[in-house]
């Protein structure tokens, strides 16, 4: 295992926590931390090691089940009704950040197992088509569908809803795009012997 990586990945889970405290934008800046940068340096770090759940349940943990179960998670937790849940109850927030971090920790175990590889690039790039799609959703509605208090910067409810419509987009494509990327460019480098 490199300790490295899973170390900083777990020092970002409590930062993402806090930032829930700055409204819609802080509350995806937190959900962004936990699925787009801890939990690739956790799975890289237990990628290849005892700890790793591809490794030991490569059958349940393979990238498409994965992938689903990140993108129930992700759209589950940001329907209006759960958000609320979350925002009201400090037990029900640590339970949905904990399973985004779950959640993404295992997508990116699977798609970084080497058995799985090209299973691995197409999860990745649907999960940055759903976190896309989704941060469009909630940037472009034409109200409010999330009552966060107050938003960073003075944003009134929408401005700050759509600002975080934008940082889901931004940082939860980019993240998986990247990583699809990353990883088609290393399967495309081992050549046949490697990838059978």
């Amino acid at each position: 295992m490199r300790r490295a990586p899973v170390l900083l990945g777990l020092a970002l889970v409590p930062l993402g926590a806090l930032t829930s405290r700055w409204g819609m934008t802080g509350h995806m800046a937190g959900h962004m931390l936990a699925v787009a940068v801890a939990a690739p340096l956790l799975a890289w770090g237990l990628t290849g090691s005892g700890l790793d759940p591809a490794r030991r349940y490569p059958g349940i943990v393979a990238p498409l089940p994965m992938m689903l179960l990140e993108l129930m998670t992700v759209w589950g937790w940001h329907l209006p009704l759960l958000r609320a849940l979350a925002d009201s109850s400090l037990v029900v927030a640590v339970l949905e950040q904990a399973s985004f971090l779950a959640a993404g920790t295992l997508l990116w175990c699977a798609a970084l197992n080497v058995q799985a590889r090209a299973a691995g690039i197409g999860a990745l790039l649907l999960t940055s088509m759903h976190m896309t799609l989704l941060g469009v959703l909630i940037g472009l509605a034409p109200r409010p569908l999330y009552i966060c208090g107050s938003g960073p910067f003075g944003l009134d409810a929408l401005s700050d809803q759509q600002l975080g419509g934008v940082v889901m987009l931004l940082v939860g494509g980019a993240s998986y795009l990247i990583g699809g990327l990353v990883l088609l460019a290393t399967l495309l480098r081992a050549g046949p012997k490697e990838t059978a």
